[in-house]
C-alpha cells in the first residue's frame, strides 16, 4: 500500500504543496499525501469521477488524463510500494541497460516483510474528455501493473544515491536468475547477465553469500564456478558447455596472457595444460573494421605462428548452429598434437552427423 507514514491530523490545504508533490512525482500523488496536506476526499472523487485525474493504481492518482512516461509509470509503483521500495527484477535490468525497456510488461518491485503491498493488474483509462483536446480512448492501458517481491535484505539490496531507487547490479543478475522456471535457464541467465553488462565475479560472490538464493542454488554455483574458469560471453559460454562439456573435450585454460610486441593479450582457450599448444579464439564481432582489433589479431596469430601453435578461430554462427562439427575440429587438433581420449563422447547429435543421411546437410551448414 502507498506509505502510511504521512498520514495524520488533516492539515489546511495548500495548493503549493500538492504543485510541490507532483512536480516531484512525475504528476502522481497518493491518498496518502492527500490526506496529509489537507485536500478534501469529496474533492479527489469528484476529479476522478470527471475524468480530470486518473486512477493509476490502487491509491495512487495522476492529476492528468493523458497517458502516462515510462517515468511516471516507474513512479507509480514505487508510490505504491512504499517509503522503502525498490525497483527490481526485470525493471533494475531495464533501468541498469541489461535488457531492453518492456513498456507492455508489468513494473517489479521490491519491498521489505512487513509491507502490506500486493500485486496489482493494470490499469485502463477510465475517462476521455470531450473538447479540442487530444485523450487516450477509454480502455487504453494507463499502467501495466505491479509485481510485488519481498526480501529480508531490502536494506542491503539498493544501489546506492540512484534514482530511480533499484536494486544493485549484482541483485538483479541474481533476481533475474532465481525468477527463470527452471534451474538451466537460471544458469544461463546468470552468465548471460554477468558477462553482458560486465558484472564483477565478486561481487556476485559476495551477494550469493550474504544472501544465499533460495532456487537453483546449485545451478547458480555451477554458473560462477565457469565464470570463474575465465568465460566472458555468451559465446565463450556456448564453447565451454556445447563444444567442450558436451563432448567430453578437455577444459581449456581460459584468457591466458600471451605478451606481444611488449603488450599483454588474451587468448580465449588454451590447452597447453592438456600437453597440447593448441590455442582456439572465439570471435564475437561480427567484422574486423577496426583497424587496431584486426592489427592486434594479425600480431597474435604471427605471434603463435612463430611458437609453431596450432591455432582454430570459430565465430558464435559456428559454435551455436554447429557445435559438433566445432567439436571435431577441435578433437582432431588435439589428437594430431598427442592429446588422448579418456572420456567418451556422450554427445547424441554426433551420432546423427555420421549417418550417410545426414552428412551432405552437414557439410553444406559448415560450408555456408
Amino acid at each position: 500500500m502507498p506509505d502510511a507514514s504521512v498520514v495524520g491530523m488533516p492539515a489546511t490545504f495548500s495548493p503549493t504543496a500538492l504543485q510541490a508533490l507532483v512536480d516531484r512525482q512525475h504528476g502522481l500523488v497518493t491518498a496518502a499525501q492527500l490526506h496529509a496536506i489537507g485536500f478534501p476526499p469529496s474533492r479527489t472523487r469528484q476529479r476522478l469521477e470527471t475524468g480530470r485525474w486518473q486512477r493509476v493504481l490502487h491509491g495512487v492518482y495522476a492529476i492528468t488524463s493523458g497517458l502516462l512516461t515510462r517515468e511516471a509509470v516507474l513512479e507509480a509503483a514505487m508510490l505504491y510500494g512504499g517509503r522503502a521500495a525498490l525497483l527490481s527484477h526485470r525493471t533494475a535490468a531495464e533501468l541498469w541497460g541489461m535488457l531492453p525497456a518492456d513498456e507492455a510488461g508489468p513494473v517489479h518491485v521490491t519491498v521489505p516483510y512487513g509491507v502490506s503491498a500486493i500485486g496489482q493488474p493494470a490499469t485502463a483509462v477510465g475517462h476521455a474528455l470531450h473538447g479540442d483536446r487530444v485523450v487516450p480512448a477509454r480502455g487504453s492501458v494507463l499502467h501495466p501493473g505491479v509485481v510485488v517481491h519481498r526480501s529480508r535484505a531490502q536494506r542491503h539490496i539498493g544501489a546506492a544515491d540512484l534514482l530511480p531507487p533499484r536494486t544493485t547490479r549484482a541483485d538483479t543478475a541474481l533476481d533475474l536468475a532465481t525468477a527463470q522456471p527452471s534451474a538451466h535457464e537460471a544458469y544461463v541467465s546468470l552468465i548471460g547477465t554477468v558477462t553482458n553488462a560486465r558484472i564483477r565475479l565478486d561481487d556476485i560472490r559476495r551477494r550469493m553469500h550474504e544472501r544465499t538464493p533460495r532456487r537453483y542454488r546449485k545451478a547458480l554455483e555451477a554458473a560462477v564456478r565457469l565464470l570463474a574458469e575465465g568465460v566472458q560471453s555468451m559465446l565463450e559460454y556456448r564453447f565451454a558447455v556445447d563444444v567442450e562439456q558436451a563432448h567430453g573435450l578437455p577444459t581449456a585454460h581460459r584468457q591466458g596472457p600471451v605478451v606481444v610486441d611488449g603488450r599483454t593479450l588474451w587468448e580465449d582457450c588454451d590447452y597447453t595444460e592438456h600437453g597440447v599448444p593448441l590455442i582456439v579464439r572465439l570471435d564475437g564481432r561480427r567484422s574486423h573494421a577496426m583497424r587496431e582489433v584486426a592489427f592486434r589479431d594479425r600480431r597474435r596469430d604471427n605471434a603463435a605462428e612463430l611458437a609453431d601453435r596450432p591455432r582454430l578461430v570459430f565465430g558464435y554462427e559456428e559454435v551455436a548452429a554447429t557445435p559438433c562439427l566445432v567439436a571435431g575440429e577441435v578433437e582432431q587438433v588435439l589428437r594430431r598434437e598427442g592429446w588422448i581420449r579418456r572420456d567418451e563422447n556422450t554427445c547424441r547429435a554426433c551420432a546423427r552427423l555420421t549417418s550417410p543421411d545426414t552428412r551432405v546437410c552437414v557439410q553444406d551448414i559448415a560450408n555456408s
